[in-house]
C-alpha cells in the first residue's frame, strides 16, 4: 500500500487493509450512507460552491477510539472560537476537486494547522459531499486511520486556539450530548466535550456516523443549547 506521505502531488490511496477491527462499522457506515442521510445541504446542481475537505481522523488513545478537532481561534471572523476537524479549501496543487484533490487538501491542511504527520496517516473513505450555506463551501469529509501517531498542536496562532482528540465514548455518553437551537431557528446535533461545544457542520458529521455505525447511544434531544447571532 502506498501511504500518503506527500500532499503536494505524490501518490494518495484510499486503503482499507489492516485496519483496527473497531473501524468495521465506520467503513460499513462510509460504504453505504447516503447524501440526504448526511445531510439536507447538498451541494449546488451548477457547480458553485468553493470545494474544500476536512480530515475526519480516527486514533486510538488511552481511552480507546477518539477524534482529532482543533479550535479556531477567537480572533478569526468567520467560526471564531468554533471546534472543527482540521481542514480548508483546495489550493490549484491539490488537484482535481473530483479525483484526489480532497485528499490530498484535507492531509495538507491537517499538518498546516496542527503540525499533523501526513505519513502516518491511512486513509480509508471518503463521504459523500457536503455543502455549507452560510459560508458556500462543498465540503468532502475524508476518513483517516491515524495508524502511526505523530505530535500535535497548534501551528499558528492566529489560526488555530488549540488541538486536541475526544475519546468516542465521550462522544456517545448521553451526558454529553445537547441540541443547538440558533436564532434563525435552525436546531442542530451537539457535543459538550474537552470544555468545548461542538455544534454545526462538524457536530453534524460526527452524529451521523456515530449513528450509521450503531454507535449512538440514546440521548436527550429536548436538552437544548442557545447559540447567538455571532455563532
Amino acid at each position: 500500500m502506498t501511504r500518503a506521505s506527500d500532499t503536494q502531488g505524490g501518490p494518495v490511496t484510499v486503503s482499507k487493509e489492516g485496519l483496527p477491527g473497531w473501524l468495521d462499522p465506520v467503513v460499513h457506515a462510509v460504504e453505504t450512507v447516503r447524501p440526504r442521510q448526511l445531510s439536507r445541504f447538498l451541494p449546488p446542481e451548477d457547480g458553485a460552491g468553493r470545494q474544500s475537505a476536512v480530515l475526519v481522523l480516527f486514533g486510538e488513545g488511552e481511552r480507546g477510539p477518539e477524534l482529532l478537532l482543533m479550535e479556531r481561534a477567537h480572533s478569526l471572523r468567520s467560526h471564531a472560537g468554533q471546534p472543527s476537524f482540521p481542514g480548508g479549501a483546495l489550493d490549484p496543487e491539490d488537484g482535481d476537486p473530483r479525483g484526489d484533490g480532497p485528499l490530498r487538501a484535507a492531509l495538507r491542511e491537517a499538518e498546516e494547522e496542527t503540525g499533523l504527520d501526513p505519513s502516518g496517516v491511512q486513509l480509508f473513505g471518503v463521504l459523500p459531499r457536503l455543502y455549507i450555506p452560510v459560508s458556500g463551501f462543498v465540503v468532502t469529509p475524508v476518513l483517516g486511520w491515524w495508524r502511526e501517531p505523530s505530535p500535535v498542536g497548534v501551528v499558528d496562532p492566529n489560526e488555530t486556539a488549540r488541538v486536541f482528540t475526544v475519546p468516542v465514548a465521550d462522544l456517545t455518553d448521553p451526558a454529553n450530548r445537547a441540541t443547538t437551537v440558533h436564532p434563525s431557528g435552525h436546531r442542530g446535533p451537539a457535543f459538550l466535550v474537552e470544555s468545548a461545544l461542538v455544534w454545526g457542520f462538524t457536530a453534524g458529521i460526527i452524529d451521523r456516523l456515530l449513528h450509521y455505525s450503531g454507535w449512538e447511544r440514546p440521548w436527550d434531544r429536548e436538552k437544548q443549547v442557545p447559540l447567538d447571532w455571532r455563532a
